[in-house]
């Protein structure tokens, strides 16, 4: 068994492959409802992590930082998944979390009005209401290159990565994009969205490279 150090010095023994998000489910199903990532040994881990030796864990929820921040992340990835359903002709570029919400760069051959706004805001909470698992893996270079084939904005940023490194993705649904993670583990954990503005940047900060 393994020892498990959570808040307040308080110690959990649990089976070796132990996911994290059962780990929440064991404590607490109140925690597990609202649990989006956590902290192992002080690092952020997703909640599909194994737990694989003694440690400190922390579970975050929304009022932490990086817990809000995993909770956009997975936020951005739906929003991706409503503009691929409505315009598979787009391109997709990257789409993080930042300090105070998330963002996704797209590429697309028409102008992002109020109503496509409100159009792909509709999408995604049709996305959240299908509570789709959110699952992860990894596959080696050449794999994730032919995986992302269609997405050029992907195949530059694989191609950006070391030789041997293991590229990891994540699957909702029907839709798959290259990512590190972490995320929620599905769809209809999230509670509420909503799109704010779209505007224009260059790809990658410079001004060479299309809009």
């Amino acid at each position: 068994m393994l020892k498990i150090t959570l808040p307040g010095d308080v110690i959990r023994e649990v089976e070796p492959g132990t996911t994290i998000d059962a780990l929440c489910r064991d404590i607490s199903m109140g925690l597990y409802r609202n649990a989006c990532a956590a902290y192992v040994n002080g690092k952020v881990a997703d909640l599909r992590n194994e737990l694989t030796e003694d440690c400190a864990v922390s579970i975050l929820t929304f009022d932490d930082l990086d817990g809000r921040k995993a909770y956009w992340h997975t936020v951005s990835h739906v929003m991706a998944q409503a503009i691929k359903r409505l315009y598979p002709a787009v391109k997709l570029a990257i789409g993080p979390s930042i300090d105070e919400g998330f963002y996704y760069d797209i590429d697309a051959d028409f102008s992002i009005t109020p109503e496509v706004l409100e159009a792909i805001e509709g999408e995604m909470k049709k996305i959240i209401k299908e509570g789709l698992e959110i699952t992860r893996f990894t596959l080696p270079r050449a794999e994730a290159l032919e995986r992302m084939a269609d997405e050029p904005y992907k195949v530059e940023l694989i191609n950006d990565l070391p030789e041997d490194a293991q590229i990891s993705f994540y699957t909702q649904g029907e839709f798959t994009d290259l990512c590190a993670g972490p995320h929620l583990t599905d769809t209809g954990r999230l509670k509420a969205v909503k799109l704010l503005s779209a505007t224009g940047a260059y790809w990658r900060g410079d001004s060479s490279r299309k809009m």
